[in-house]
């Protein structure tokens, strides 16, 4: 059987593919309000939320039918993401949100799935595993937008943070995955209150579960180096 020729710059790559999707997302929280002054908030979000689609289909394109299903789930949310500029219809944003939804959980379930299998710690697998909380928080807010789309006045939002959804409640998200709870953004209903429970009681499990297998595969690891 022929051997396969591996370059050593996409060996390279696909050993911080889940690095490359960290940046991306870091990028799109820290300069998304740093460039709000210069340019609308909405382009920003739509350009950095592009490249995290990007950065994400990338990070699980090893296995190809897991890349195919990424980008089936990322083509309909894009479409309606720039489409909006053009066109105004009242579903959109909600179509946008449900396949928002579905390829953030997507890719959450798939890259969780390739951290928790790894019987070595390298920084690619910690990268993955800090990617994998940061999209937990991300899809949550496209379940939050869906929600208050669908059902205006599930959230409290004070006046003057702008009629721009997205942001405030990616923000929201955050704040409550974290439990910081500073209640600026409060929930109203009790869908959105189960709701913001849940992400809360999602986000402390994951990092008890992930600390816990973290430790556990570092001194399996440690072990076995030993015993040679």
């Amino acid at each position: 059987m022929a051997k396969k020729i591996h370059s050593p710059l996409i060996e390279a790559c696909f050993k911080n593919r889940f690095l490359f999707l960290l940046i991306s997302i870091l990028s799109f929280l820290i300069l998304s309000p740093l460039l709000r002054g210069f340019v609308g908030i909405s382009i920003f979000l739509d350009i950095f939320l592009t490249a995290i689609f990007i950065a994400a289909i990338y990070a699980v394109s090893q296995k190809k039918y897991f890349s195919l299903i990424g980008i089936l789930l990322a083509l309909p949310m894009l479409a309606v993401t720039w489409s909006a500029y053009f066109v105004k219809i009242a579903v959109m944003p909600l179509a946008g949100s449900c396949f928002g939804i579905l390829f953030f959980a997507f890719m959450v379930i798939t890259i969780l799935l390739f951290v928790f299998e790894q019987r070595e710690i390298t920084l690619d697998v910690i990268s993955g595993a800090i990617v994998v909380y940061l999209l937990i928080a991300i899809m949550w807010a496209f379940i939050f937008r869906f929600m208050e789309t669908l059902h205006p006045g599930s959230f409290a939002i004070p006046q003057g943070l702008g009629e721009e959804t997205r942001p405030l409640f990616i923000y929201y998200s955050f704040v409550t995955i974290t439990t910081l709870g500073y209640g600026d953004i409060t929930p109203l209903t009790d869908v959105a209150r189960s709701f913001s429970i849940l992400e809360a009681v999602v986000g402390q499990i994951y990092l008890v579960v992930l600390i816990a297998r973290l430790v556990g595969t570092h001194i399996a690891q440690s072990m076995n180096r030993n015993s040679r």
